[in-house]
């Protein structure tokens, strides 16, 4: 990830190279497993691992791959080799094919069913590690996570289910947003690196999917369940999430879901952004009032990033840079969430939060740099 000239940008990137790297490659990393604890304590302490999840595996293959060629980061090739090869010897299902979501400590599959989550990330972290390294190995297993993909979850209507039996038998999950958005995310990081009139059509017929299924009419959002679920809702870091990926694709600029998420950033803005803090609640009710008023790193830093693509938005994203800097980034790393008032409520530190920090920086640099 380069430098830029901007002094609060340098200061949040100096930050990322210098500090939340190298958790991972220190204390954060089990060398005996070759792969990352799912969360380091206050103190850079591993909390006791319950498990290891193959999307945590291949969130932290993006991060070492994107890394990869960087002014000093002659150790990214290296870690994101062991992550790859993680990824294939721990969670691989060699009987059903596709990926466990989860091991135990011992290494020894624990959750074993295939969900759509983990198969986008797969597919994401293998579209960058191979455009960095084009080692035919890397191609191959993003092709078989592609073919999964299509062969098994998908539902005939540009939709996916959200999770699977491990034998791949139906568990009448139906499609979530949030898998969706990732496989959408995953799609565009295969078409970044190479010609694929396959999965550009699987990504048209994806986003007239969610278009039809998950957009409330009145204001554009991307609701979390499909249209007439019980208990339905939006998240605002999601909508930015989602506006991103749209307004910087050539293929989804100028389709119907973008022209919602468009109308959706400035709903979500007004009613899920604290003006005087800069602070993105979590979850809003369909009438735009807070249900969870929980502040966290990711939705901060995924409306930082859309900024960069909004017009007249310098200002904001000014401010807002300097909210990230200085109520969630800490001399020993990072708050994982605050409550509605601003105080720390989740001290811990995923393994997998540094990439949302690794792609908002990518697009600040882009903007900025």
């Amino acid at each position: 990830m380069p430098s830029a000239s901007h002094p609060s940008l340098n200061t949040v990137l100096t930050h990322f190279h210098s500090l939340i790297v190298p958790l991972w490659q220190g204390p954060g990393w089990n060398a005996e497993l070759a792969l990352p604890y799912e969360a380091l304590d206050a103190d850079h302490r591993p909390l006791p691992p319950q498990r290891y999840r193959a999307m945590a595996c291949a969130r932290q293959l993006y991060l070492f791959a994107s890394l990869i060629g960087e002014p000093g980061a002659a150790f990214a090739e290296e870690r994101a080799a062991a992550l790859f090869r993680s990824l294939q010897r721990h969670f691989h299902d060699a009987e059903h094919g596709g990926w466990f979501y989860s091991i135990d400590p011992a290494g020894q599959p624990l959750d074993k069913r295939k969900d759509l989550y983990t198969h986008a990330f797969i597919i994401f972290a293998c579209a960058h590690y191979w455009a960095k390294v084009r080692e035919p190995l890397v191609e191959s297993v993003l092709d078989a996570a592609l073919e999964v993909v299509a062969s098994r979850f998908a539902s005939g209507d540009g939709l996916y289910e959200a999770v699977l039996e491990r034998n791949w038998s139906s568990l009448k999950s139906g499609p979530l947003q949030n898998p969706l958005m990732h496989l959408a995310e995953g799609f565009l990081a295969t078409l970044a690196v190479r010609e694929d009139p396959i999965t550009q059509d699987a990504l048209l017929d994806l986003a007239n999917a969610m278009q039809k299924r998950f957009i409330a009419p009145e204001h554009g959002v991307m609701l979390e369940k499909p249209l007439g679920a019980v208990d339905n809702w939006f998240e605002p870091g999601h909508q930015f999430e989602w506006f991103f990926l749209l307004e910087s694709s050539p293929v989804l600029r100028g389709t119907p879901l973008h022209a919602s998420l468009t109308r959706a950033f400035a709903y979500a803005e007004q009613q899920g952004v604290d003006n005087s803090s800069g602070a993105v609640s979590g979850m809003l009710a369909l009438d735009g009032s807070v249900r969870d008023g929980t502040q966290r790193i990711w939705a901060q830093a995924e409306y930082l990033r859309a900024l960069t693509l909004r017009p007249d938005s310098e200002a904001v994203l000014q401010r807002q840079l300097q909210a990230l800097q200085q109520r969630f980034l800490h001399a020993k790393g990072w708050n994982e969430c605050l409550d509605a008032h601003g105080e720390v409520s989740r001290r811990d530190m995923p393994s997998t939060t540094p990439y949302h920090l690794a792609t908002c920086y990518e697009g600040l640099v882009q903007h900025l740099g």
